[in-house]
């Protein structure tokens, strides 16, 4: 039978293969961004929601060349529940793997990843360095600078809207609100 590991569970297996404290901090933001969502589209899910969070970029320090590529070997190692592996992956899609999102969660994934990024990138700009104050008119018009947080891939973040069958709008406040309600230290 596969595994699936709980929150702190999933934050030691992340510390397994990732070091970095921006990468460490990166996979709580998404994990809680995703138990926010959650709550919205799946709320007997939490939980898993956040789980797959913490986990999705399991592989990408020790192994960037072979994103969403390598941790499906890693997580079966680890007999992590394929459905962890598929959604985890599946964020890498048309980048690194031909795993497509296919239900809300994943989409939610994939459209946030690199949102979380260019929102953090945003508030930290900001006097408060904070995403308490932070409002959507300030990220859509970073969103158009693409020099600005280069590495937040504004494609993906459109094609996750469209996925979802969102304005782009929605999604950026959606997740501005998710980022507010984590802890103020994890919030960027």
């Amino acid at each position: 039978m596969s595994y699936i590991p709980t929150v702190e569970e999933a934050k030691e297996i992340l510390k397994k293969y990732n070091e970095d404290p921006f990468h460490l901090k990166h996979g709580e933001i998404v994990s809680g961004v995703m138990g926010y969502f959650a709550k919205e589209y799946d709320p007997s899910r939490v939980e898993f929601w956040k789980v797959v969070g913490m986990l999705h970029d399991l592989d990408f320090e020790q192994y960037p060349d072979e994103h969403c590529i390598k941790q499906q070997s890693l997580m079966s190692e680890l007999d992590l529940d394929d459905e962890i592996i598929h959604a985890t992956c599946s964020h890498g899609y048309g980048l690194t793997v031909d795993i497509k999102p296919q239900n809300t969660m994943e989409k939610i994934l994939f459209a946030t990843d690199e949102l979380t990024g260019l929102i953090g990138a945003v508030a930290v700009m900001r006097p408060s360095k904070s995403v308490d104050d932070l409002e959507l008119k300030s990220v859509k018009k970073k969103f158009k600078t693409l020099n600005f947080a280069a590495g937040c891939s504004r494609e993906v973040i459109t094609q996750g809207t469209e996925m979802l069958g969102w304005e782009l709008d929605e999604l950026i406040q959606k997740t501005i609100l998710a980022m507010r309600s984590l802890n103020p230290e994890m919030n960027l």
